[in-house]
């Protein structure tokens, strides 16, 4: 059995909980504020796989109903490959998801990428950083380091996801993503990026509802729609938020 992909997974987790404890903490603490003051939580994927992260985290059993995604289909992979990967090339989309979704003043924003240096991921943090919000951001500082500072990808800014965030977490995620060297190949195959951001963007999750409850706060938490009662036990959280997150 070829192990590797699992044990370079458990490497990065290992690393992630090893030195991103406290930025964790700080985050999960910034989410319970805004479940405690009636807020939604705002989560951002930057373009590309990236935005599966919302779609992990969304309308899911055990999950937070008070997430918002800001979607945008002209970045999300459910777009041709090519238009999508020129779309995030294009500055002008991330502050304007921050004025669609009606980010202001003390809302929080969860913003992945697994690069972290792209137009709409340091627009949409610059924006949300304008108008008052808390931005945590979550990305990979060897990327930054090893990708040219003149790549097209790049904000024409030059920053980087850790240099817009109020709060910032590394996913250790390596430069190139691919993680798997298969004898005989030389291109190396397997990217990491989307495992681990889930795996990051659940812990967050987990983090978050665990400080309600030190507090005494009821998070809104999803039941299982698939399960006998599912539907019901959802029904006061759908009354509640379907008309502020607009993917419900």
């Amino acid at each position: 059995m070829d192990s590797r992909f699992l044990d370079t997974f458990n490497e990065l987790a290992k690393n992630f909980e090893e030195h991103e404890a406290a930025n964790l903490a700080k985050a999960a603490k910034l989410m319970a504020d805004a479940i405690e003051n009636d807020r939604l939580i705002y989560i951002f994927g930057g373009g590309g796989h990236t935005c599966l992260v919302m779609q992990e985290l969304f309308w899911r059993a055990g999950g937070l109903a008070n997430l918002c995604p800001m979607i945008d289909f002209a970045i999300h992979p459910v777009t041709p490959a090519y238009m999508y990967l020129t779309h995030e090339r294009m500055h002008g989309l991330g502050d304007a998801l921050v004025n669609y979704y009606g980010i202001g003043k003390d809302d929080v924003v969860l913003i992945f990428h697994s690069y972290g240096f792209n137009a709409p991921t340091i627009d949409c943090a610059m924006e949300a950083n304008r108008v008052g919000a808390h931005t945590v951001g979550i990305s990979s500082l060897d990327w930054n380091e090893k990708i040219p500072k003149d790549f097209p990808i790049r904000h024409k800014s030059g920053h980087h996801l850790s240099d817009v965030s109020q709060t910032f977490l590394q996913n250790f995620v390596p430069y190139g993503d691919t993680v798997i060297k298969v004898e005989g190949l030389e291109q190396p195959i397997s990217g990491i990026s989307s495992t681990i951001d889930f795996y990051i963007a659940h812990r967050l999750e987990i983090e978050c509802i665990k400080e309600c409850v030190a507090r005494g706060i009821e998070a809104p938490i999803w039941s299982s729609a698939n399960i006998p009662g599912g539907d019901e036990k959802n029904k006061a959280l759908r009354e509640k938020y379907n008309s502020r997150v607009k993917f419900l």
